[in-house]
């Protein structure tokens, strides 16, 4: 009742959105609203006069050549946040069943088909790399497991690998190939594979399997005797067995999601807590059973300090794009959370770590919550790969928003288009600029409430608005399938910044294109990006080399050895560099080894990312 009560309110609400919009049907972002309403219905007009077979790279073309017309029709209705407290898990039972949980773990429950219809009706893009089995793969540490060929030469358990073949994963890809043995080995590892490769189901397939087979333990008795300590419908606390720890909220649900997949017909049930939703019904959701639990660290603090979660029984944690959390103001939080409650320590739990790029310093930082691990360095297919067409062109500031126009109106309006700014403010202006050019537009930042967050990408996603103009907030580990474009009004001021976020295009090795403007301001990329360009085998405008000469030259003894990328590789196993354990972290960051605490800022100092303490995510 209280689902399809929610569900109707919100399509009230998008109703009363579109009457906003002065009743044409044209989507109207959230902040945006105020202003159309405050116009009286007057619309400005327009979308796009496709022109595909111009050169926006050569020619910024004139004013007179975009026309505008609205093909942004239908508003749609933006998917329903309620479904993710509980009205629709994917697991199976409550801990509190004990008719259920005292059975086999590893039989599956019955089918829902309904439930199975909602998890898997969507199409797998599938896996398209034309040189496979010539992806270049490192897996360094002490006596390593063999690779799999299959899903089926590694025994994963009956609900695992129909979950599988529902999800229609023909083969691995290349990071689950080496991962699934490694984590079936119960072995720590550290991942670096390019984006869109998979990393997701590399974990949960076989963290979910070893849960299967294991069953819940000790924390089923842990669980009931809390609940007979409050009375049976009385507060409980819950003990998940595996922790996924992720850096956004958009990650954080986007695991979340994957996970219920894998747990479907399974006992096993999947939370998901992060900041900026509403934290009672999080709770709610929680006491209802969780055994595989997805959060950001921040939220998940506030729930540990409220009595709602302990990680006494927790055998497996994850941090996927563990290099940005570690280095981007998550440490106290995630040492917190490891190292001073009640989670295992390193040897007596499994610890994963995933993520695009891993530079040395964060791999020394890192070693603190690993131990004996496999370092695997996949090779780039997606990311800065052949497969992205890396495109580098001068653009002065006061000429971006123009080019920018150029840009979109040659590529299509049915192309998705992902445009990254450095700052809040930056995205607000440029979607409004936008949107009074005519272009079915909207944006994602830190600023954005989570129901905004939310609708603009399901927006973006399903197609209505093909542009989506974001921060860094989404540049990590976002799987948004079919964007033709990524461009980078603003450069970011490290590379490993840029490997990320041009990896949202070119996805599981689907072609894609990237183009960055260039300019003065961004001197201090210039090695790197000339490298990462040589490395991909990319056209390398001659201004760039230059450039890259001169700086070279100005900062003698502090530019950044070409090897940091060499071989196809985001990052190499440090211990196979460097002499001693202790190290140096190099010029980038400028700390020592001895202590952890201070500014892990990139280098750059541009803009920082910062961590917000109220709701648990990172921001710009």
């Amino acid at each position: 009742f209280l689902f399809v009560l929610f569900r109707n309110l919100a399509a009230l609400d998008l109703k009363s959105a579109d009457v906003q919009g002065g009743g044409t049907g044209r989507y109207i972002p959230p902040h945006l609203r105020n202003k159309e309403a405050s116009k009286n219905g007057k619309n400005d007009g327009g979308g796009w006069n496709v022109q595909r077979d111009r050169d926006a790279y050569t020619s910024f073309g004139g004013r007179s050549d975009r026309g505008k017309s609205s093909f942004f029709n239908d508003r749609g209705s933006s998917r329903p946040r309620f479904e993710r407290g509980g009205f629709a898990s994917g697991g199976g039972g409550r801990w509190l069943d004990d008719s259920r949980d005292e059975e086999d773990w590893s039989k599956p429950l019955s089918r829902n088909e309904r439930l199975e219809h909602e998890l898997f009706s969507g199409s797998n893009t599938g896996i398209n790399f034309e040189k496979y089995d010539d992806i270049p793969v490192e897996a360094t540490g002490q006596n390593a497991p063999s690779p799999i060929d299959s899903f089926h030469d590694v025994d994963m358990g009956e609900i695992i690998m129909g979950n599988i073949t529902l999800s229609r994963y023909s083969r691995p890809t290349p990071v689950q190939k080496h991962a699934i043995p490694i984590i079936k080995s119960k072995r720590d590892l550290m991942a670096c594979a390019q984006t869109g490769s998979g990393k997701t189901a590399a974990f949960l397939l076989p963290v979910l399997s070893q849960i299967y087979t294991d069953g819940p333990g000790e924390a089923l008795q842990a669980v009931k005797g809390g609940s007979q300590e409050n009375g049976k419908y009385g507060r409980r606390k819950q003990y998940p067995l595996s922790l996924v720890l992720a850096p956004t909220r958009e990650l954080a649900l986007q695991i979340y999601d994957e996970a219920r997949k894998f747990a479907y017909r399974s006992r096993v049930r999947p939370c998901v807590v992060y900041g900026g939703a509403d934290i009672g019904q999080q709770i709610r959701d929680l006491e209802r059973g969780c055994h595989l639990l997805v959060a950001t660290p921040g939220r998940l603090v506030d729930m540990m300090e409220r009595g709602k979660i302990g990680l006494d029984y927790c055998s497996y944690l994850v941090l996927d794009e563990a290099d940005r959390m570690l280095d981007m103001g998550f440490e106290p939080q995630i040492r917190r959370i490891v190292e001073q409650d009640t989670m295992p320590p390193k040897g007596h739990r499994q610890t994963m770590m995933f993520s695009a790029t891993f530079p040395k310093e964060i791999q020394i930082l890192a070693r603190d919550f690993l131990d004996e691990y496999i370092f695997l360095a996949v090779g780039r297919v997606g990311s800065t790969s052949e497969n992205i067409t890396q495109k580098v062109v001068w653009v002065e500031e006061n000429d971006k928003r123009s080019f920018l126009l150029d840009l979109l109106n040659a590529t299509g309006k049915d192309s998705l288009t992902l445009v990254f700014v450095e700052t809040k403010k930056g995205a607000d202006s440029l979607e409004d600029f936008l949107y009074r050019e005519g272009y079915a537009c909207t944006s994602i930042h830190g600023d954005r409430s989570q129901r905004d967050r939310e609708e603009a990408l399901h927006q973006f996603r399903s197609g209505r608005c093909p542009i989506l103009v974001a921060t860094a907030v989404a540049a990590r580990g976002l799987d948004i399938s079919n964007v033709k474009h990524v461009i980078n009004f603003d450069l970011p001021s490290d590379i490993e910044e840029y490997v990320h976020r041009i990896g949202r295009t070119g996805r599981v090795g689907n072609l894609g294109l990237a183009t960055s403007f260039f300019n003065d301001k961004n001197g201090n990329i210039t090695k790197d990006l000339l490298d990462l360009l040589v490395e991909a085998k990319q056209e390398v405008p001659s201004w760039l080399e230059s450039l890259a000469y001169e700086h070279q030259h100005k900062s003698s003894g502090r530019g950044r050895s070409k090897s940091r990328f060499s071989g196809g590789f985001g990052a190499r196993d440090y211990r196979q560099t460097s002499s001693s354990s202790s190290g140096t972290f190099g010029s980038r960051g400028g700390r020592s080894t001895g202590g952890h605490t201070g500014n892990r800022g990139f280098g750059g100092g541009k803009d920082l990312l910062i961590y917000c303490r109220e709701c648990g995510d990172l921001d710009n």
